[in-house]
């Protein structure tokens, strides 16, 4: 077995393992501090809204125009009278894209660019957005993704419970915030690729989620029949356990949206593939770490408030004292937890504790009984 699937069996048994629940504090002053900085991008530079959301038009070169970038962006604007977007494409060829201006005016604009750029009118292709259209698109979109988020909580709450359905909830707004957040800092074109990254983000970060939640959900069944585990304890065991598989899955996903966002991108120049794996990139990332630092912390945080649960840990707590008093011996009760083997034991940081000894009548003096 490789060391890294050597080390998820072993954070699977309970062997090994970090307190996540524990250290929840520092992971909700990171998040909130990213927020904020998201936030504040987004107040202050806003978000670069494409065409398809604003309206204006596209004019697309033929190959190997003679003419450079920022000559090419400098004619736009003057042909246009608006702010020009240029990008040079793999094969030689510009996109030029103005925003915010009159469709009718898109041919007197192209005939003016095809005699700067010393071409042929006809070479140039033109794609025209009307205002009114890119607006329906933008409510469209906001809709989508207001439904998306109802029937999310819904769901979570029918399958697990509300409690669940709030931290995931939670964990969905902190995604969207820091990948809206890195668009307006970056200054990256808000374009229907986007949407459709920012919902594949979304799905991917309420799978990851819900493996947790599922896992958390069957090892808390009868869990206030037990002194031995916490909520907390039980929580941070369920991240444990999964901890491997959401790295990899992460990885994984993470390799080829990497290749599209610096390669596709980057190099090659493609303006679509920069819109959707840029939100692909972020979101991703964002899911894995809100999925094991914020949501199932914040659900033990919520669960912890019940009653039950307060008396659990008071009675877990009094528990260990009392192992602790008793030289380091773990107290048993009769009862056991039955979804958990008996040598089993919450992941945690340091030496687990060891069971107490089962062998009877070692040490007695010999003789008969009476």
């Amino acid at each position: 077995m490789s060391k890294l699937g050597n080390l998820g069996a072993r954070l699977h048994r309970g062997e090994i393992g970090y307190d996540f629940v524990k250290n929840r504090k520092i992971w909700y002053g990171l998040s909130i501090l990213i927020t904020i900085v998201a936030i504040a991008g987004l107040a202050i530079r806003g978000l670069n809204m494409g065409i398809e959301f604003q309206g204006g038009a596209v004019f697309n070169t033929p190959k190997n125009t003679s003419v450079s970038v920022s000559q090419a962006e400098q004619y736009a604007e003057e042909a246009s009278g608006h702010d020009a977007i240029v990008q040079e494409l793999g094969d030689g060829s510009m996109r030029i894209q103005v925003a915010g201006i009159d469709t009718g005016a898109a041919n007197e604009i192209k005939n003016t660019l095809a005699d700067d750029l010393k071409i042929d009118s006809e070479q140039i292709n033109a794609e025209l957005v009307g205002p009114s259209w890119g607006e329906q698109i933008a409510n469209k979109a906001w809709q989508g993704l207001g439904i998306f988020m109802v029937l999310v909580v819904i769901y979570l709450a029918i399958a697990f419970e509300w409690r669940m359905a709030v931290a995931a909830f939670v964990a969905l707004i902190h995604d969207i915030t820091i990948t809206v957040g890195i668009y307006a800092l970056v200054g990256f074109e808000v374009t229907p690729g986007t949407v459709i990254g920012l919902l594949t983000i979304l799905g991917y970060s309420l799978y990851d989620t819900v493996v947790v939640f599922d896992s958390l959900k069957e090892q808390t069944k009868d869990l206030t029949k037990q002194t031995r585990w916490t909520y907390s304890d039980v929580a941070n065991r369920s991240i444990n356990s999964t901890l491997v598989r959401s790295i990899n899955t992460t990885v994984v996903a993470l390799l080829p949206v990497a290749g599209l966002l610096f390669i596709g991108g980057g190099v090659l120049g493609a303006g679509m593939l920069n819109d959707i794996s840029l939100s692909l990139f972020v979101g991703l990332a964002a899911g894995a770490y809100s999925s094991i630092f914020i949501a199932t912390p914040l659900v033990a945080d919520l669960k912890e408030r019940e009653p039950a649960m307060k008396a659990l840990k008071k009675r877990v707590l009094a528990k260990r004292a009392q192992s602790a008093a008793q030289g380091g011996t773990e107290v048993h009760d009769e009862e056991t937890y039955a979804d958990e083997p008996e040598d089993a034991a919450p992941a945690v940081v340091g030496p687990r504790n060891q069971p107490a000894s089962r062998s009877r009548g070692r040490g007695r003096p010999s003789g008969k009984r009476r």
